[in-house]
């Protein structure tokens, strides 16, 4: 089993995914974004070999405006070397990677325009994943799209949109349920006619259900679409966020009701693709809850939760570091709870002083006359109510300066990193 994430990243210095705007495109400004989004994607492989997460959806942005007719680049041919890199480390790692064209990519539109758009749009995605020397179990996601008022008509021509499309895209495609109008059983009998795989996607189904089989026999059904080339079944895993609209994707995972929709599986033998707002930062709470029992996993996290933690509650921070001082127990599900609890809670001058003031004490030998006043400002302002920005920036680059991995790692810092991503690569590569 392999859990992954999708596109963005939360909290990993030196990622910043750039693009611009349609009047700006030049050759050599897409180069210049092609060669940066490619950098950023190798950190994040990096950092999910370091972590152990073995799926991942690379951003439809990867390359700006890939299937718009003002990107006339070759770009598969001129990064090649660096594109068949990153496919051999992610194939070295047995990282499983995708793709999830947007709401505008729509096969079954009846305007033609958009289904040429569509097309186009897949042929692009498919030739990233080929210019990786990516095998047929990468694959692209796609929902079916509209009902336009006559749900067989634009199910029928799905079908025969889809047949349209080059073989290429064929090896790769896969649909999945939605949360408003194509159940799991549609999307099933769509897939029967065109031999491809489905993805079953939870909340979509606990928002849009057929309730003719359960959730796990449903799940067991999609298993069937899948064969050998295709890989492992996938399934997409996400929690309602109860605050925003039927179908909001929630900020973190609530490990307990993802140990309980685990347990209830059909199957082991199935990736799970988490969709969430905090990304990496749950991929990982899922892949230590069902790691072999270990404290250092809760120890790695709580190096770069601490400081995060301190800063919205302090009376959390002391519960947890508690909890971690029994080092034979492994309360992975208590110890999320916790910090879940601790990010909720709004940051208030003291709490940010008292974060701040940790921080400063690893860096402020370095700290000249100038910048001890300049701290000793930015408290006063935080103290009173201000951003912590200014604060943040300033800490951080102490941390740069005295080389502090330990503390260039924190989640404190996660507001800032794209800020200084091309100077935090610089670092990397001395």
């Amino acid at each position: 089993m392999r859990i992954g994430y999708a596109s963005q990243t939360v909290g990993i210095p030196g990622v910043k995914f750039k693009t611009t705007r349609l009047k700006n495109i030049t050759d050599e400004k897409l180069i210049e974004l092609i060669h940066s989004n490619l950098h950023s994607l190798d950190l994040i492989f990096d950092y999910n070999i370091k972590n152990n997460i073995q799926m991942f959806r690379i951003s439809s942005d990867i390359i700006p405006f890939g299937s718009h007719e003002a990107n006339k680049l070759k770009w598969w041919e001129l990064f090649q070397e660096e594109l068949v890199a990153l496919g051999k480390k992610a194939q070295d790692n047995d990282i499983r990677l995708s793709m999830h064209p947007g709401q505008y990519t729509v096969l079954n539109s009846p305007n033609i325009d958009v289904v040429h758009r569509a097309a186009a749009d897949l042929l692009y995605h498919t030739r990233f994943l080929d210019a990786m020397n990516l095998d047929e179990s990468h694959k692209i996601i796609l929902h079916v799209g509209g009902v336009y008022g006559d749900k067989k008509s634009a199910m029928e021509r799905f079908i025969e949109n889809y047949k349209q499309l080059d073989e290429r895209i064929h090896k790769r495609l896969i649909i999945e349920n939605d949360d408003r109008q194509y159940t799991i059983s549609d999307v099933l009998s769509i897939a029967e006619k065109i031999n491809t795989p489905v993805v079953f996607d939870n909340l979509h189904h606990e928002c849009n259900p057929d309730d003719e089989l359960s959730e796990a026999e449903w799940m067991i059904e999609s298993k069937k679409t899948w064969g050998i080339k295709d890989g492992q079944q996938k399934i997409h895993y996400a929690q309602q966020d109860a605050e925003k609209r039927l179908g909001a994707h929630s900020r973190t995972v609530d490990l307990k009701k993802f140990a309980k929709f685990y347990s209830k599986l059909p199957t082991k033998e199935i990736d799970i693709m988490f969709e969430v707002k905090d990304k990496n930062l749950s991929a990982i709470k899922g892949i230590n809850l069902l790691a072999t029992p270990h404290i250092k996993y809760l120890e790695k996290e709580w190096g770069r939760y601490k400081y995060w933690v301190l800063e919205h509650s302090p009376q959390i921070y002391n519960e947890i570091r508690q909890l971690l001082k029994d080092k034979n127990h492994y309360p992975v599900i208590e110890f999320y709870e916790w910090i879940d609890k601790a990010l909720e809670k709004p940051i208030r001058g003291g709490t940010a002083v008292n974060a701040a003031q940790h921080i400063w004490g690893y860096v402020e030998d370095l700290a000249d006359a100038k910048t001890r006043a300049n701290f000793d400002r930015n408290i006063e302002k935080v103290a009173e109510g201000g951003s912590t920005l200014p604060l943040k920036r300033l800490l951080w680059k102490l941390a740069v300066a005295k080389e502090q991995p330990y503390l260039m790692n924190s989640l404190y810092f996660n507001e800032i990193y794209s800020e200084y991503a091309k100077k935090y690569r610089l670092i990397l590569e001395r």
